[in-house]
């Protein structure tokens, strides 16, 4: 396929050396698709060329271009890249139409309704060749870019266990998947990625609280390679916002809160305790705690920049199908556990 904003045979000024701008389509302006319209307006590189949602443009995002049906009209107009943000249950019918067209693609979490379904969609893009990329927003929270980038220079030694917390009231966007789909998903996919290693094993125990077809609560742990232990509470009950990561290492603990994307390092003390019954309990003293500053980008347009710079060749930041295939194999896992009562093994 030749990527007509690459300055290829189709597009771009070859004479100076400067790409077009890629022609992006966003299928789905409800809740988050608007946000991602948003965001390709203002990132550089992309033109927004399209927009399509059979539900309609509730949030008047649209601007002047039409509000197409769907995503054979997004194609029919000639995209370079697309964004799918349609309820999960929508996500393979209109990846696979975009794979067949050619067009490079980001799939708002998760990546299909179930790990057979993100099979066929992430051997598709293979197939033709395409950047297939999963929209895993966590990944670009300041917060959690540091938290990983420090723990793979070795800040806490050896990791030995990681928590998330992400409880919220019910979001009224959700019809179609329950809690862990859409939100212990987020927590599952950090978790291996700020690891850097593979779950091995999951339970779980889920509830139905709010008279839904689907959970509304769920409590999972587990074991990743290298013994690292897990552990997510996840609800949409709770009448505040947490969303809180805690990773322990041997030399202490960094503890990110993703909603503010602040990040604080509690170390270890250096300090003997004189007061034998305190050491004998504590088993670590308590040691300097450390607040960062950081730069503080909005997630979203990091990510769209990842996604713009895999199409371009020009980095893989960008979270793969692959990935968000192996995302899927846990999350089943989760929901199998809940299910039996069992813990699942993955291989």
């Amino acid at each position: 396929m030749t990527v007509r904003g690459t300055g290829g045979p189709s597009g771009g000024n070859q004479n100076e050396g400067v790409a077009a701008p890629l022609r992006v389509g966003v299928l789905g302006i409800g809740s988050m698709g608007r946000h991602h319209v948003r965001n390709v307006r203002a990132t550089p590189g992309l033109d927004l060329v399209a927009v399509a949602d059979p539900a309609g443009d509730r949030f008047g995002v649209a601007g002047g271009l039409p509000l197409l049906g769907g995503v054979q009209e997004l194609i029919n107009v000639g995209l370079d890249a697309a964004i799918i943000a349609v309820p999960t249950v929508f996500h393979e019918d209109a990846a696979l139409a975009l794979a067949e067209a050619g067009v490079h693609t980001l799939v708002e979490k998760p990546l299909a309704v179930d790990v057979a379904a993100g099979r066929r969609v992430a051997d598709a893009f293979d197939r033709a060749g395409l950047i297939g990329a999963v929209g895993y927003v966590e990944r670009c929270n300041p917060a959690l870019l540091d938290m990983r980038r420090r723990i793979a220079e070795g800040q806490l030694g050896a990791i030995h266990q990681i928590a998330t917390r992400r409880q919220s009231p019910f979001p009224a966007r959700i019809s179609d998947v329950g809690v862990v789909k859409d939100l212990a998903t987020h927590d599952i996919d950090l978790t291996a990625w700020v690891a850097g290693a593979r779950y091995e094993s999951v339970y779980a125990q889920t509830a139905y609280r709010s008279g839904r077809e689907f959970e509304d609560m769920v409590v999972a742990s587990g074991r990743l390679e290298g013994g690292i232990l897990v552990n997510h509470l996840v609800n949409w009950l709770s009448p505040y916002k947490d969303r809180t990561t805690i990773v322990t290492g041997e030399r202490g603990a960094l503890v990110a809160d993703t909603a503010m994307s602040d990040l604080t390092y509690y170390e270890n003390g250096s300090i003997p305790l004189e007061w034998d019954q305190i050491a004998a309990f504590r088993g670590v003293s308590e040691g300097t705690v450390t607040r960062y500053a950081l730069v503080k980008r909005e997630p979203l347009a990091v990510e769209i920049e990842h996604f713009r710079d895999a199409v371009r060749g020009a980095g893989s930041d960008h979270v793969t199908m692959a990935e968000g295939v192996e995302t899927l194999r846990v999350v089943e896992a989760v929901l199998e556990s809940a299910r039996t009562g069992e813990s699942v093994r993955l291989s």
